[in-house]
C-alpha cells in the first residue's frame, strides 16, 4: 500500500480553514469542494488512459483518453457524500456506487447498513470518498468489498489521516496483494484520542458538513 500526503500551499491554506472551529457548515462544503478537486488531481495521476488520434481544425494531433471501463467513485455515508461534488467536477465520466458504514462510539466498530455497489469491477479503478483515516477500520471494510469485487486498483482520498489508520490498511494491503492500494490525504495528524478521533483534527466531518442529527 502506498500513501501520498499532498504537499501544495493551497491544500494547506483550504485544510486549515476547514480545521478552525469558526468555519460554518456552509463555509466548511465549500472547502471541502475545493479541497477535494485539489486532491483528486492527484490521485488520479496514474489513471489509465488509451492513445487516441483527434482532428484539430489545422491537422492531426496525438492525445490521451480515459481508457474503458470508466472508473467507480465510492463516497461513503454519510460525511462521504460531501466530497462527491468535487471529484465529480474533475471525473464526471465516473459510475457511482455508495457504502454506508456506522462507528460504534464505544467498541469503535464499523458496521455496513448500506451497500450500492456493482457485482464485477473486473478491470475497473476504484475511487473511495472518506473524510477521515482514523482507527482505519471503515476503509478496511470498504477496500475488500472493492477487491473482493475484482477491482483493478483502488485509491482512498480523505481529508486527514491517522498513523493508525495506514499502519491499519498498510497491514490488511500489503506488498502482496496483487491489487494497487493508495491513500491520498491533505495530512497526516498525530493520532487518535481515546474515542478514536484524529488530533488535531477538523471534528466530526459529517456533523461540519451537513449538521448534528
Amino acid at each position: 500500500m502506498q500513501t501520498l500526503v499532498v504537499d501544495h500551499p493551497l491544500v494547506a491554506h483550504k485544510l486549515t480553514a476547514m480545521r478552525d472551529a469558526r468555519t460554518d457548515s456552509p463555509a466548511f462544503r465549500r472547502l471541502s469542494d475545493e479541497l477535494v478537486t485539489l486532491l483528486a488531481y492527484e490521485a488520479t495521476r496514474r489513471i489509465r488512459v488509451e492513445q487516441v488520434q483527434v482532428s484539430t481544425p489545422v491537422g492531426q494531433a496525438g492525445g490521451v483518453r480515459l481508457a474503458k471501463p470508466v472508473p467507480l467513485v465510492v463516497p461513503v455515508l454519510r460525511a462521504g457524500l460531501g466530497m462527491l461534488d468535487g471529484m465529480a467536477r474533475l471525473l464526471p465520466q465516473a459510475d457511482v456506487g455508495f457504502v454506508g458504514l456506522a462507528r460504534n462510539e464505544e467498541t469503535l466498530v464499523a458496521s455496513t447498513y448500506a451497500t450500492r455497489l456493482p457485482a464485477d469491477l473486473t478491470g475497473r479503478e476504484a475511487f473511495v470518498l472518506d473524510p477521515m483515516l482514523a482507527t482505519g477500520g471503515t476503509l478496511q471494510t470498504v477496500i475488500a468489498m472493492l477487491v473482493s469485487r475484482g477491482a483493478a486498483a483502488v485509491t482512498a482520498i480523505c481529508l486527514l489521516a491517522a498513523p493508525e489508520g495506514v499502519a491499519r490498511l498498510a497491514e490488511a494491503f500489503g506488498e502482496d496483494l496483487p491489487v494497487p492500494v493508495r491513500v491520498v490525504t491533505a495530512a497526516m495528524d498525530q493520532g487518535l484520542d481515546e474515542r478514536g478521533y484524529i488530533v488535531p483534527g477538523l471534528g466530526d466531518a459529517g456533523d461540519r458538513l451537513f449538521g448534528a442529527v
